[in-house]
């Protein structure tokens, strides 16, 4: 068996003069809820959205491709927060502690309330900042 190492990060900045990196090549995502590859997703229609007619006019400027890092870093920061709260607060004691595992105070609540029951899945589903393409 091989212990992997996961790590939550992402880069300073996300594009150069003719690149520009968006996925797992711009933010390391935690396996936690299964949302990089949502995220990768989003990152991609939100690229489309913002250059797809200026690539068509003949090019984009490093201006333009900072625009998709704006428009996508929040999204990022809020899911990976939300991964390492899970990762800290629920994942990582239920794993350490010895005999039955007792639910935190808020998965509880989450389970109990059916207006915060829709929340997790909304996220994981949708994210933080749904992006829709306009194409």
């Amino acid at each position: 068996m091989k212990l992997l190492t996961v790590q939550v990060n992402r880069l300073r900045r996300w594009w150069q003069p003719g690149l520009l990196c968006i996925g797992d090549t711009a933010h390391a995502m935690s396996p936690v809820g299964g949302v990089g590859v949502n995220l990768a997703i989003q990152d991609a229609v939100a690229t489309a959205n913002i250059l797809a007619a200026k690539l068509k006019r003949g090019g984009v400027t490093p201006t333009d491709l900072a625009s998709v890092q704006l428009r996508r870093e929040r999204p990022t920061r809020l899911t990976q927060r939300l991964q390492l709260i899970i990762q800290n607060r629920v994942i990582a004691p239920a794993l350490s502690q010895r005999g039955p595992i007792e639910a935190p105070l808020a998965l509880r609540l989450l389970t109990r309330m059916p207006i915060l029951r829709d929340l997790p899945g909304r996220f994981i589903g949708l994210g933080f900042q749904p992006e829709h393409p306009t194409l």
